[in-house]
């Protein structure tokens, strides 16, 4: 079967799986060729696979059809211009965050040796993107899980940041609360979704993605509550609360940080034109 053959009839098979199937189809086949890149794809649509090539995309394909997301199945993901490993077990990096990573940059790139704290490591997708673009800074990192801290170090290796990152395993503040630490800037992208909202998500997320990285609760704000009330211990005089929030959150985070002393608080929109990052200062 030829590359064109291929990204037609699996095109049609991946649309109801899918919002984007030929380019799914594209980069499992990037990827059953060998890593080749998509301008390969283009130039040599009468190629025909082989047979040990076209074993790895079906066993690619199955995968897709069955919901398993793309990210894990080809074990990357870009975010912010970088290349992210990922793996089942952490939350896959969507375009929505770099909004918030954006902002923060924007807020910060005019300051030095900035201390950060990133709260829910995931892919390492803020923590590492905002080492790489604020290149004086030093971040932790803290996650509950063993994976996110894993996938996390690996990917500050292979984007050069690892010496400038400290990943702890921590429920939330816990691992740091005997200690004088105070940060900058804490961000979080906090579990957010309503508990009776799980089973409404697409099968690609809910039945791949971890459950500990979407649940916040029975109205979804459980998590802003707990770090909100409890950053102001470790956050210096000036210093920025910055979070990521659901598509109808934005005015409750900001209240919950209103009533935490938080000021100056703003609201950012996304590409959708959706408030997706909430930013407040702790005068």
């Amino acid at each position: 079967m030829t590359i064109k053959d291929i990204i037609i009839n699996y095109s049609k098979k991946l649309e109801n799986i899918s919002d984007t199937p030929r380019l799914d189809v594209e980069i499992l086949l990037e990827k059953a060729l060998g890593g080749v890149d998509n301008l390969y794809i283009r130039l040599n649509l009468n190629k025909e696979l082989t047979k040990d090539q076209e074993i790895l995309f079906n066993d690619f394909i199955e995968d897709r059809l069955k919901g398993r997301p793309i990210a894990y199945i080809v074990e990357n993901r870009e975010f912010m211009g970088l290349d992210f490993y990922v793996k089942e077990g952490v939350l896959i990096p969507r375009p929505d965050t770099e909004t918030l990573v954006e902002e923060l940059i924007d807020i910060c790139k005019s300051k030095e040796n900035l201390h950060i704290l990133d709260i829910g490591t995931g892919s390492g997708a803020i923590t590492i993107s905002l080492a790489k673009y604020l290149p004086t800074s030093m971040v932790k990192s803290l996650d509950i899980s063993d994976i996110p801290l894993e996938v996390g170090k690996q990917n500050a290796i292979t984007n050069g940041v690892s010496e400038r990152i400290e990943f702890i395993k921590s429920d939330l503040f816990n691992s740091i609360e005997n200690t004088d630490m105070k940060f900058d800037v804490i961000v979080s992208n906090p579990p957010y979704i309503p508990k009776c909202d799980i089973d409404t998500l697409h099968t690609q997320v809910k039945d791949y993605e971890p459950y500990n990285a979407l649940e916040g609760g029975e109205d979804g704000l459980d998590f802003y509550r707990k770090i909100t009330a409890q950053s102001k211990k470790y956050i210096k005089e000036n210093g920025i609360l910055a979070y990521e929030v659901g598509h109808d959150q934005a005015k409750d985070v900001a209240e919950i940080m209103v009533n935490n002393g938080y000021t100056n608080i703003y609201t950012k929109k996304d590409l959708q034109g959706i408030d997706r990052v909430v930013i407040g200062y702790k005068l």
